[in-house]
């Protein structure tokens, strides 16, 4: 159906009509007599028309081309065969409409399959010299080979139109393809002769500017006009580069005024030609481009912004920060500085009232905080409930302050979200972003001066000091060092004694161990690691260990005639929250030997802060073991009653900032006897912690607690030197002797508790 549709138009584009083909008869001078000589000689032919058929494919069998289309031999068979009735045809006629049509369909067949037209007329070629034998023998001969070239070349005219017309119809296919692309694109087109300065556009091209082709002038001037000045510079130069061959086509984006004198955004594309001197030409097209730059801006603005507060993000802070230290270098700038923001105990709001609420006093905050800054300044949102403001143009230092404590006022007015009314923080870290003309690290010397402020109490600012920097490499160096103590064995434990005091007798019932950590010669105070160690979680191994070697050289005292020795542990919040905790605790008891009345377990009043069913499910757990608990330095934190009650404690341990004011201070008289009389109320043992003095002494043992520790008695030693306290080799640092049976009296006796109430 394809083929004869396609001869169909074949035809009609050659117009081989009747009039057509019977010029070309007398073109060749055709006469009836030709037809008739053919035609008596036609079948005398037919042996020399198949030898030349075999001739013919062998020969072609040479060359790729054609023999790529015989590969197969039913479909050579078949070609031979059709081949064959052609040359009979050819001598035998009758040359009318039906033999016209049938010669411009093999010719339609031969160009779709791809076969060239030299190889049709080469196959003539052949064809006609093989004839030559079997018909030059007589003038007779000639003539009918006269008649046969007649023939022949009247074929290879229509070979020819046929050929010339496919071609002329692919070009017009391919033609119209270009241009329902060109329509699909929505592109308009441009053609500049260079030289001359003579300018074409299409329709399309002048519509997108919302003008017609005609209201465009002729030359270049009546493009480039309409540019944005602000692109021009740049459109010149793509231009030039690809004139001078240094891009292979001319590719821009810019700006052009349209009708309305708005502008769009387009990208133009182009080529230039030069095949003569005098005839440079660029051709081109042109594309509005004006929504993907609005989404590629709004992308922009997006990746720079915060979506909740609509501020600018930590992205778009890099780039301004970049920004002010390039300012910053230049000669007569003024100084900047940058403000590190932090709200104070922000988690409380999302734990105590959900994320969403969290989400609209951030957005209530971003406009206070932008309320307060002046003409300049820059607000971004950090991340979580952290801002910066990065402050330019600053007469003097101080200027930074007073800029934070509007922040910070600005702040402390009440809040109103869903009928309720908070107040909310914040802690500011100053610094400047050069100090003495040196640039600093500016987030990390403002997060530190944040951590200062948040340390002093919160709700304040504080600003950076070199010192800050100092203090924060040797936290560093610290906690490096720290992660590697244990494995170490830089860990060491030191052991100070625990008394029961009569009137004129001292027993040492107990001790607490206490972690040391020795670094190379010096000795480091906890107060300097044991914080490092609860934030990292490091403490969970260290404590372990500390149990574990605290149980081992109790039970060897034990075992060396000290049996109601007793050992108190500290234990943090972190150790108490494991899940394995008790169980671990089991294997360390069953590993040293210690029976468990032996260990005492002393805990703050911030772990109970953690009131959950977990913490008294362990605590319960441990009491049932027989492990005892003592609450320590009770008093100097959130102190409740509830706690005495609803935890299985044993011991109250009176804080000795308390102790250490007695009996001169009457305040902490006051509160050290209230302490003292509420343990022995409730039935539990009282320990008096930092005894230092005779007077002191003298105090706790006349309010009747019966436990005492402190330098008094003895500092903290390693377990070696402690050994001879109990050998007698040593008094105490009071000068009182131990009593034989120190070792009899326990720290902790209920029947005596009770006797002594």
């Amino acid at each position: 159906m394809k083929i004869t549709n396609d001869l169909a138009e074949l035809l009609k584009r050659t117009r081989l009509d009747p009039e057509e083909i019977a010029e070309r008869f007398r073109f060749l001078d055709w006469q009836e007599e030709d037809a008739k000589r053919l035609s008596a000689a036609a079948q005398r032919m037919a042996p020399a028309q198949q030898a030349f058929v075999d001739h013919l494919y062998r020969h072609l069998e040479q060359f790729a081309t054609p023999s790529a289309l015989l590969r197969m031999p039913e479909v050579t068979a078949r070609l031979k065969q059709s081949q064959i009735e052609y040359y009979q045809r050819l001598w035998a006629g009758p040359y009318d409409d039906d033999y016209v049509n049938g010669r411009l369909r093999i010719g339609v067949i031969h160009q779709k399959v791809g076969l060239e037209l030299k190889w049709y007329l080469g196959g003539y070629r052949l064809y006609l010299d093989d004839m030559l034998s079997s018909l030059f023998d007589d003038d007779r001969s000639i003539t009918l080979y006269s008649s046969l070239l007649k023939a022949v070349f009247f074929d290879i005219s229509l070979a020819i139109d046929t050929y010339s017309a496919a071609q002329h119809k692919a070009l017009e296919d391919s033609e119209a393809r270009f241009a329902r692309a060109l329509r699909g694109a929505n592109d308009g087109l441009w053609d500049w002769h260079v030289d001359q300065d003579r300018l074409y556009v299409s329709e399309r091209w002048a519509s997108m500017l919302g003008l017609s082709r005609d209201s465009i002038g002729e030359t270049s001037a009546s493009w480039f006009s309409r540019i944005h000045p602000d692109d021009l510079p740049d459109f010149h130069q793509a231009i030039d580069a690809h004139l001078k061959g240094q891009t292979p086509s001319f590719h821009h984006e810019y700006r052009i005024r349209q009708h309305d004198s708005s502008y769009i955004w387009v990208l133009v594309r182009g080529v230039a030609d030069a095949t003569t001197p005098g005839q440079l030409r660029m051709a081109g097209s042109q594309s509005d481009i004006s929504a993907y730059k609005g989404a590629e801006q709004r992308l922009k603005h997006t990746a720079r912004h915060d979506s909740l507060t609509g501020l600018a993000n930590r992205m778009r802070f890099d780039e301004q920060l970049q920004s002010a230290l390039l300012r910053q270098g230049k000669n007569g700038t003024r100084e900047a500085a940058l403000l590190f923001i932090d709200l104070d105990r922000f988690k409380l709001i999302n734990d105590s009232l959900g994320h969403r609420a969290g989400d609209h006093v951030l957005v209530e905050v971003a406009k206070r905080l932008n309320g307060c800054l002046r003409p300049g300044d820059q607000l971004f949102r950090f991340g979580g409930d952290e801002f910066i403001v990065l402050l330019d143009d600053l007469a003097c230092s101080s200027d930074a302050e007073h800029v934070a404590q509007r922040l910070l006022d600005s702040l402390r007015q009440p809040l109103h979200l869903d009928n309720r009314t908070l107040v909310v923080s914040a802690s500011i870290g100053i610094t400047p972003l050069q100090d003495e003309g040196t640039t600093l690290d500016t987030l990390q010397a403002a997060d530190l001066a944040l951590y200062r402020a948040k340390a002093a109490g919160k709700a304040q600012f504080a600003r950076y000091t070199e010192g800050l920097q100092i203090v924060a490499q040797h936290h560093l160096e610290l906690e490096s060092s720290l992660g590697q103590a244990l494995q170490n064995d830089e860990f060491e434990l030191h052991y100070q004694p625990i008394c029961r005091i009569d009137q004129d007798h001292v027993h040492l019932t107990g001790v607490e161990a206490l972690l040391r950590w020795r670094r190379g010669e010096r000795l480091i105070s906890p107060l300097e690691f044991i914080p490092a160690l609860e934030e990292s979680g490091e403490i969970i191994h260290v404590g372990e260990w500390v149990l574990r070697q605290a149980c081992r050289q109790t039970r060897a005292w034990q075992l060396t005639g000290q049996g109601g020795l007793r050992c108190s542990v500290n234990i943090s919040s972190r150790q108490l929250q494991q899940a394995d905790f008790v169980p671990r605790l089991i294997d360390i008891l069953q590993d040293s030997g210690l029976p468990p009345s032996s260990l005492i377990l002393e805990i703050t009043e911030s772990l109970l802060m953690h009131d959950n069913a977990e913490t008294l499910s362990c605590l319960n757990e441990l009491a049932s073991l027989g492990v005892q608990l003592a609450l320590d330095d009770f008093g100097t934190g959130y102190s409740s009653l509830g706690y005495l009650k609803r935890f299985p404690l044993h011991i109250l341990k009176v804080d000795k900032s308390f102790i250490g004011g007695t009996p001169d201070d009457s305040e902490l008289s006051t509160i050290s006897r209230a302490i003292i009389g509420l343990g022995r109320s409730l039935g539990m043992e009282v320990v008096a912690e930092g005894v230092e003095s005779d007077a002191q002494l003298d105090f706790v043992v006349g309010e009747g607690c019966h436990y005492a520790q402190g330098y008094w008695f003895s500092r903290p030693r390693p377990a070696a030197n402690l050994q001879q306290l109990f050998s007698g080799e040593d008094c105490f640092e009071g000068l009182w002797c131990l009593l034989p049976d120190a070792q009899q009296t326990p720290i902790y006796d209920p029947a005596a508790t009770e006797a002594e109430q």
